[in-house]
């Protein structure tokens, strides 16, 4: 679609979608590809809300010039500078020299050291005002570590249009509609919680600082970089809703069991103690082969259930790899409120359960029930074991019903 899609009479979606990449941030894969949203608000004066990736520039600017319509474009504010985002920023002004560039102190030095840019620049307090003219007032509201220091979001006051920057985000392409009245927006949740898991996930604390801002707003349109823009009263909500339980890391009931195994042994302790979730009444019970689901997929659940149960051989005195790399991701979200158990297993020497009780003593998470060591392979004691794991699990869910 190389027209801009009008949401309004003054605002046009200029935006564009990514259905080549394999992984976003070359971490996370895009089974269903992502947009990259771009906006423009026309008054007296022009207002560009972010650009583009640079790969995507050419039918971007495509879009902007039909938009403008003859006019000149009047400021370009930029709300999030990951590239993006901004990686059309340089392109940008050598199209529109006068155009001005307007963010906040930790933009202005993003913009100098990404693209050299140093005139032009208008940098902007929490709580300023910008007026469009006629019609459109802009408030920026400072919104940092959400997910970068940067990063802002931007109120117009005339059609009560928050621009959100990542915040409210989805991967996942605009097949179409670009609107949530356009599409069947449930589609998104899941890719919703997982963009959050991924890329949001360690900053809980400043998301509660930037969620209790807008309280204050009357919102009726969520404008985000990537994914659905946001317009029904219900949808509103249930978006904000899921940004709030997950910066808060609550989770539901159910349980995530995360295994590694190399020849199945390992696997049967997993399927023990999720046979055992099940008989005691939890029916969100997900498996995890550790070597086979994109991690990308297991922080996701993690963050939407209360339970995690780790598994993993020892390998080479270690941990099994790929768990080990998913700790690692764990670890580098600061994940809180999970109830946490663990099994391993070894032939001659363990390490792998050892290890997975550093892990639960880092963490603060909540340890339930007895860790489970097998040596060698499934015997009665240890499948026994594995039973009263996936039990003393199951008793700690039921407590918070």
């Amino acid at each position: 679609m190389l027209k801009p899609i009008p949401i309004e009479d003054d605002l046009y979606y200029i935006g564009v979608n990514d259905r080549t990449k394999n992984l976003f941030e070359n971490l996370w894969p895009l089974p269903k590809g992502v947009s990259y949203n771009s906006y423009l608000l026309v008054d007296e004066k022009t207002a560009l809300f972010d650009t583009v990736d640079v790969c995507y520039s050419d039918i971007f600017f495509h879009k902007l010039e039909i938009a403008l319509n003859g006019k000149s474009l009047d400021y370009v504010i930029i709300n999030h500078m990951e590239p993006d985002h901004s990686g059309s920023l340089g392109l940008l002004r050598n199209r529109f020299p006068n155009v001005q560039i307007v963010g906040n102190k930790r933009t202005a030095e993003m913009v100098q050291g990404f693209y050299g840019i140093t005139d032009g620049v208008k940098v902007i307090e929490d709580g300023e005002e910008l007026s469009l003219g006629n019609k459109h007032k802009l408030i920026f509201n400072l919104t940092p570590m959400v997910h970068w220091p940067e990063t802002m979001m931007t109120y117009d006051t005339y059609h009560k249009i928050i621009f959100s920057g990542d915040a409210f985000g989805t991967f996942g392409t605009l097949d179409g509609g670009i609107t949530d009245a356009q599409l069947h927006p449930e589609r998104y949740y899941d890719e919703m919680v997982r963009y959050y898991s991924n890329v949001v996930g360690k900053f809980g604390s400043p998301v509660q600082k930037a969620l209790e801002k807008l309280n204050t707003l009357e919102i009726k349109y969520i404008c985000s970089t990537h994914g659905p823009i946001w317009t029904l009263d219900e949808q509103i909500k249930k978006v904000i809703s899921i940004y709030d339980k997950l910066s808060r890391y609550e989770g539901d009931e159910g349980v995530v069991i995360a295994y590694g195994s190399m020849y199945g042994n390992t696997e049967q302790m997993a399927e023990t103690v999720a046979y055992e979730l099940a008989q005691q009444g939890i029916k969100e019970v997900i498996l995890h082969n550790v070597s086979k689901r994109s991690h990308s997929y297991i922080i996701r659940d993690i963050f939407k259930y209360k339970g995690l149960i780790i598994g993993s051989p020892t390998y080479n005195n270690k941990l099994f790899p790929e768990v080990e790399y998913l700790i690692s991701k764990i670890e580098g979200r600061d994940m809180k409120n999970r109830y946490f158990g663990y099994f391993g297993s070894f032939t001659w020497a363990g390490a792998a359960v050892k290890r997975l009780a550093q892990f639960a003593s880092d963490s603060k998470f909540e340890v339930i029930g007895s860790p489970v060591e097998m040596k060698q392979a499934m015997n009665l004691n240890t499948y026994e074991d594995c039973v009263s794991l996936g039990k003393a699990m199951a008793d700690r869910l039921k407590q918070d019903r």
